[in-house]
């Protein structure tokens, strides 16, 4: 089975249009690791894309800052689509899913408390993966960095962002991944960022 993986979109409509045009035509699903949305700017066309296509899809930082007080006046935009913003309310911090035959565990910063770290491949908490025995698939992001790494019995993956790239290397790029679970083989894409086009 393949899995389509996408995070920290952060309100980049054109990067998710150019991702699920290879996605839409080559996955079986697509997940969502969080952070949709900035903190302070809802975006219709991203949130509405994950409910048309009916992704699992976590909550992160910047939608719980967007749905708390401080985002009081983001939520009260009139270009806001009630139903969108209703729908990115009712999801949950972490889902746990068994897709191919794996048990994936979707979060967007860490599943371990006060569960909003972040976990690059050379963090230390990193290795406390070990120690999920009923994961074998943890998908994450928040670092924006894309990681594949194998800690124990459980393969830990981050597709990077598809709002903005962090890699030293990659500051103009964004990117998302292709999860295949038979192999447990991690495809990452890159892409220039649109933002930054032109």
């Amino acid at each position: 089975m393949l899995i389509g993986l996408i995070s920290d979109v952060h309100c980049n409509a054109e990067a998710l249009e150019w991702a699920l045009a290879d996605l839409e035509a080559r996955v079986d699903e697509i997940l969502l690791a969080g952070d949709a949305v900035y903190e302070y700017r809802f975006s219709n066309e991203v949130v509405a894309a994950a409910k048309r296509l009916d992704m699992p899809y976590v909550l992160g930082n910047h939608e719980i800052v967007l749905l708390g007080p401080h985002g009081e006046r983001a939520r009260s935009n009139p270009a806001v689509i009630p139903e969108n913003l209703e729908y990115m309310a009712g999801r949950p911090k972490r889902i746990d899913l068994v897709r191919g035959g794996k048990r994936i565990c979707l979060v967007h910063a860490s599943p371990w408390a006060p569960y909003d770290q972040y976990v690059y491949a050379t963090t230390p908490l990193l290795q406390d993966a070990a120690g999920l025995d009923d994961v074998d698939v943890l998908v994450l992001g928040h670092t924006h960095i894309p990681m594949a790494e194998r800690i124990g019995s459980t393969l830990v993956v981050n597709p990077g962002s598809l709002g903005e790239g962090r890699c030293p290397d990659h500051r103009q790029m964004v990117s998302y991944a292709v999860l295949d679970t038979d192999t447990e083989e991690l495809e990452v894409v890159w892409g220039m960022n649109p933002r930054l086009a032109g």
